[in-house]
């Protein structure tokens, strides 16, 4: 019985298996096999999260890691001067990206970003499949997500563990960040060649542009070159670059991110291969350089060179601007009145072959004409041609450009001999230039170009403003890429003549007048500090008797100079006087030479010290960097300068100014009452006669502490109080107020004396090419005519010039301040100041104008000839009383005929120099 049953239940279960269908038991299977595949890859990607997830770093620390940022230095108008740093990167948000720039990273990179969570199945389907077929782990299958976790947080080494890191972390990534914001984390983090980290520096690197103004082509090389940034950037290959370009723009075209004509368009772009420097927007390299030096200092190389620190300046880019162009013309002009050089290199190709078109030249002529740099604002030519019947020259620039330099561009090449001398005008191109000469050619302002050549003179050019002490211009030299040697704060030179005023300054200190009479005769000092005996010469070499203070100074007489130094000063009076200016030891010489700046001293030590007579009498310090804020914006440092403030001075007697007037305290005046009660009262109408009447505020609140008014009673004088450091001490206790070093008054003196300078002195031509009454300054010349100077200033700001051989050879005949640095000088003013109001000192307390006799400098009497009658300006309290018995005429012994004061332009006619060529005051003999 038992042994039936088993037997019908076999032939039932047999029976059902012969009912069931193959496919449903491949089902079940595969069904089974597929669950157990998943519990699997569940339970691996478990097990691989919580094996590496222990080292795997938190997502949002991407926001704590800097990127390596180099110091950028603005001028204080927020123009670029410079980046500085190993590598070149410009930050930027989704916002800066150009749509075409987006799709062609997308397309390139990562065609699914905008759709996976960090992690594409797709990619790593497709790395799967390479990984079965070769053994090998692949570098492809990676998100633009993985790519950013792998450069922020691994190696580029291809293990599997790195792999399953990198796929957590773009899933981290992706849920820490929004779309927009990792794919401009990964635009600015990746590296793309020739040290350039981030599209917008590659964009500047590669193209010269900014990132908003690429185009398609340009994307699609940018997104090409990631995968090899070596090989594939268009600098080390364009061929390689134009195949990856290639492939983009099939990607964007084959993913409808570019229609069919810009498509072609950008296929039939050129590919550019030549490298492109900092997007500068103003040249100032000196400045640059002095700033990187300072930010080394004080965060160190590696915190300068990549924590993102952004330096502004106190530069201003007009007068930046208008510096570099001045200094560089006056050298170029400089260095044609010494005559041409010749040629600085030569070919020796057959005319016919310069002859031909530029592309159709053998390869060694291009690179030979490529290979020369282009200073400052010149650039390489070849002659190729001469034509006699038009006296002009055929020449090739370096872009294949042909031009014509005419003969008036090319008549100023008299044959250089030596620094002194040089041959006879050319008549010919032909005595000048040959076909094969290789020469420095310029473009001019009527169009074309003229011959130039390289100047072997150097200047410096340096402005302040005199209230702060602020550098608004710098040039150190005519091209910073020849020579980084900073003259405006590394070249001690002799001063010479510019350094006059401020020995008539210590002169003035010590009782003199600019009336005073002193004796242009000659001099001679048994001077052991000078080695020899001194025997000072006028320029001219004559001598001129007796002079008035300030006729001395406009027309830069040596002799008296050295007679007010030592008979009316003293020297050691003058050194003391002198070393508040800011003037290092070497610049104080302890001898006469002191009167004709004998000296040492650099251009930037001169504009401090020029700052003391444009501010009226205040010390500032020249600096150069306003503000340092770190990558975050943050001010990590402000320029606090003593700051010229008369309103904080407590006033004091001085020896020479006038006496302070001291207010008393006296009772509330009762429309004045009546007019603090009306303020705080909207209905009361305000008493108008009582604020006309009042002279000031003390006037109107006589016995007041203002500072205990109410703000209604305040906004009533808001526009009319001004109270000093005297009447509102409180007011101004924050303020950084440089200090006094000497008077007013005498500030005031020596700037009015200065302003003669410019009128009918030495600086004449100042006058001429200005034409402004608010100009003050001063020529200088030194021994042997080796150093050129001029310097200038109104109440707004200071100019100095200096021109001169690194080797201190002389400038050569007939180089003065006046003529040398003066046209550099004038030059500047023109482009800086042209349409802005007069900045003049304003007469202070204390001067007065007195009729004087010319003879004597004394006042004058009713008995004195008209003719003789002048005005000067004195202290109040130092006018001279004369012994009008005593005739100044037989104190000296003039054998020197004399000049009409009024005919001073007589020196200054065309070819003709004023500087150092004094013409004496005829009244006086």
């Amino acid at each position: 019985m038992t042994e039936n049953l088993d037997i019908a239940s076999k032939t039932r279960k047999n029976k059902l298996k012969k009912g069931r269908p193959a496919y449903v038991r491949w089902l079940v299977l595969a069904a089974g096999l597929g669950f157990a595949a998943t519990l699997g890859i569940v339970a691996s990607v478990i097990g691989a999260f919580y094996y590496v997830a222990p080292g795997l770093p938190p997502a949002e620390t991407i926001r704590e890691i800097p990127l390596q940022i180099p110091l950028r230095i603005f001028s204080r108008d927020g123009r670029l001067i410079d980046e500085v740093g190993e590598r070149r990167r410009t930050p930027i948000t989704y916002a800066d990206l150009p749509k075409h720039v987006i799709d062609a990273f997308v397309a390139a990179e990562d065609r699914r970003f905008f759709v996976h969570p960090g992690v594409d199945y797709q990619g790593i389907l497709r790395a799967g499949w390479l990984l079965a077929k070769t053994g090998e782990i692949s570098g492809g299958g990676s998100t633009l997500t993985q790519q950013l976790a792998r450069d922020y947080f691994l190696t580029r080494e291809q293990i599997f563990t790195r792999k399953i890191r990198e796929a957590f972390l773009a899933y981290k990534i992706e849920q820490e960040f929004s779309k927009q914001e990792i794919l401009a984390l990964f635009l600015n983090k990746m590296f793309f060649g020739q040290r350039a980290y981030g599209v917008a520096a590659a964009a500047q690197v590669y193209f010269g542009k900014n990132l908003a103004d690429v185009n398609a082509a340009e994307a699609a090389t940018l997104a090409g070159v990631l995968p090899a940034p070596s090989d594939y950037n268009p600098v080390t290959s364009a061929k390689k670059a134009a195949v990856r370009r290639g492939y983009v723009l099939g990607r964007m075209h084959d993913l409808d991110f570019l229609t069919d004509v810009q498509y072609a368009d950008a296929t039939n772009f050129p590919v550019e291969s030549r490298l492109h420097g900092t997007a500068s927007e103003l040249l100032a390299p000196y400045v640059g350089e002095m700033v990187r030096q300072e930010m080394i200092k004080r965060f160190g190389e590696k915190a300068t060179y990549s924590s993102g620190y952004k330096v502004v300046t106190t530069l201003d880019s007009t007068m930046q601007t208008a510096a570099n162009y001045s200094l560089r013309n006056g050298l170029l002009e400089f260095t044609r009145r010494r005559g041409f050089r010749g040629a600085i290199a030569r070919t020796e190709v057959t005319p016919e072959v310069l002859q031909q078109d530029y592309a159709n030249w053998p390869e060694e002529l291009q690179l030979h004409l490529g290979d020369h740099n282009n200073p400052g604002s010149l650039m390489v030519a070849v002659v190729t041609a001469i034509d006699e019947e038009s006296n002009n020259a055929e020449v090739v620039l370096q872009t294949g450009e042909r031009v014509s330099l005419p003969w008036h561009g090319i008549d100023w090449a008299n044959p250089y001999f030596d620094p002194e001398s040089f041959g006879p005008a050319p008549k010919t191109v032909a005595e000048v230039l040959l076909p094969g000469d290789f020469v420095y050619v310029m473009p001019i302002t009527i169009g074309g170009y003229a011959l130039a050549q390289l100047p072997l003179a150097q200047s410096a050019l340096v402005s302040v403003d005199p209230n702060d002490g602020a550098i608004t211009a710098l040039a150190g030299g005519y091209d910073f890429t020849i020579s980084k040697f900073n003259r405006v704060t590394q070249a001690i030179r002799q001063p010479g003549s510019s350094f006059k005023p401020f020995t008539y300054a210590a002169a003035l200190h010590n009782g003199n007048s600019l009336a005073t009479i002193v004796a242009d005769l000659p001099v001679v000092i048994n001077s052991a500090a000078l080695e020899r005996l001194w025997r000072p010469i006028n320029y001219s070499g004559r001598f001129y008797g007796p002079q008035r203070v300030r006729e001395a100074l406009i027309k830069s007489m040596n002799l008296a100079s050295v007679r007010l130094l030592l008979d009316h000063t003293g020297i050691g009076n003058t050194v003391r006087y002198l070393a508040p200016f800011g003037f290092n030891e070497g610049a104080l010489p302890r001898n006469g030479s002191l009167a004709l700046g004998g000296g040492n001293a650099t251009p930037l030590d001169m504009a401090q010290a020029y700052s003391v007579f444009a501010n009226g009498g205040y010390s500032v310090q020249p600096y150069v960097i306003d503000s340092i804020t770190d990558a975050t914006d943050k001010i990590v440092y402000r320029a606090n300068p003593a700051t010229v403030c008369r309103e904080c001075e407590i006033s004091k007697p001085q020896k020479f100014g006038s006496t302070p007037v001291v207010r008393s305290a006296t009772p509330m005046r009762r429309d004045t009452r009546q007019l603090l009660d009306n303020a705080d009262n909207p209905e009361s109408a305000n008493d108008d006669a009582a604020i006309a009447e009042a002279q000031s505020p003390i006037d109107l609140f006589p016995g007041v502490d203002v500072e205990l008014l109410s703000l209604d009673q305040l906004a009533v004088l808001a526009e009319s109080y001004r109270p000093n450091a005297n009447e509102a001490p409180k007011l101004f206790t924050d303020v950084n107020v440089a200090p006094r070093i000497i008077s007013e008054q005498i500030a005031y003196l020596i700037q009015d004396a200065m302003r003669d300078v410019i009128r009918r002195g030495t600086g004449i031509r100042a006058w001429r090419a200005l034409g402004r009454n608010d100009l003050s300054g001063k020529t200088g010349t030194s021994n042997d005519g080796r150093d050129a100077w001029f310097a200038g200033f109104n109440s707004d700001m200071v100019g100095i010039v200096w021109v001169g051989y690194d080797d201190h050879k002389p400038l050569g005949p007939r180089e003065e301040g006046s003529r040398t640095a003066l046209p550099i000088w004038n030059q500047f003013m023109l482009r800086v100041i042209s349409g802005r109001p007069l900045a003049a000192m304003p007469v202070p307390d204390g001067i007065i104008t007195v009729r004087i006799n010319k003879k004597t400098g004394c006042p004058a009497t009713a008995s004195d000839p008209l003719e003789q009658v002048m005005f000067e300006k004195f202290r109040e309290d130092n006018v001279p009383e004369c012994d009008m018995a005593i005739d100044p005429i037989n104190l000296f012994n003039s054998s020197d005929d004399a000049d009409d004061e009024d005919t001073t332009d007589e020196l200054l006619q065309e070819g003709e120099e004023a500087e150092e060529q004094p013409k004496p005051d005829d009244s006086l003999f």
